[in-house]
């Protein structure tokens, strides 16, 4: 069983003043150099952020925000360790990183919120669902939600990737909130991970789906690659399938000549649509 444990930094367990003999200098010095693995240990747990409640003494600050207590706390810390961190400790070829986690609670997050919608929006056809579902698990919008919940203060990172603000990137955040999401289904089930959503993403439903916002991926993919000064997507027909009546048109958008993104429709246009989808989820620009 993981237990947290007060930290104390090295330096408060340490006397304020060295002694004042050229060999206790020395002795004390030495010493000093044999306790830098606990200053890296310290420092590293420090900008890891505070995941003991100091105002309880009991519980972690984190889990608290979450709505949701970890009975496999290794979970908790697993879905916390960006790959920086990994990388950069001895032996890591030994620790596994949050990237597993992160693609487990992608699936899970969609899975939910497709769920959410489809029961409470009776009314609404296919497109509209997607739309609202676009807006709730796209990266940006999940990015946002972490950094409310405060998520950088407590992703663990190398020393250089804190160093550069990493806790704050929009992308590590996205990414650290779907692990937890994972993490969360592994240790308490679906109905669990469905309570962390709610409360982690779908409490704030009407400040992310804005529902007369542009919906033409299209367009906005066209923005996008103008602004690289990449020009126009150019889209194309893969595949045809099914009788006349209810076709399924299979279409990839390239730009520049790459293929950026696939989708499928009952039509043309809709296919290009989710073309465009694909390829603005790929580039981050969703």
């Amino acid at each position: 069983m993981w237990r947290w444990y007060s930290v104390v930094s090295p330096a408060d367990a340490l006397p304020q003043h060295s002694p004042c003999t050229p060999r206790a200098n020395e002795v004390f010095n030495s010493g000093i150099r044999q306790m830098s693995w606990i200053a890296t240990l310290w420092n590293r747990l420090k900008s890891a952020g505070d995941l003991e409640d100091s105002s309880t003494g009991s519980g972690h600050a984190l889990e608290k925000l979450l709505g949701y207590h970890f009975k496999d706390k290794n979970l908790l810390v697993k879905a916390l360790k960006h790959r920086s961190y990994v990388y950069a400790e001895e032996g890591s070829d030994r620790i596994e990183s949050n990237e597993r986690l992160e693609f487990l609670g992608d699936a899970v997050l969609e899975l939910l919120v497709t769920d959410y919608l489809f029961r409470r929006f009776e009314d609404k056809g296919e497109g509209e669902l997607t739309q609202m579902k676009s807006q709730l698990v796209s990266r940006k919008a999940l990015a946002r939600q972490a950094d409310c919940l405060g998520l950088g203060s407590f992703v663990l990172l190398s020393e250089d990737e804190r160093g550069a603000n990493g806790g704050q990137r929009p992308s590590i955040l996205c990414d650290t909130l779907e692990s937890l999401i994972g993490a969360i289904y592994l240790d308490g089930g679906l109905e669990a991970a469905r309570s962390c959503v709610r409360c982690a993403v779908l409490a704030d439903f009407h400040q992310i789906v804005q529902p007369d916002a542009n919906f033409n991926f299209k367009s906005r993919l066209l923005e996008y690659s103008q602004s690289k000064g990449n020009g126009h997507p150019r889209y194309l027909v893969h595949a045809e399938h099914g009788p006349d009546h209810d076709k399924i048109f299979s279409v990839e958008v390239c730009i520049t000549g790459q293929r950026m993104g696939w989708g499928q429709g009952r039509s043309k246009k809709e296919a290009q649509q989710m073309a465009a989808k694909d390829a603005l989820e790929s580039l981050d620009a969703l």
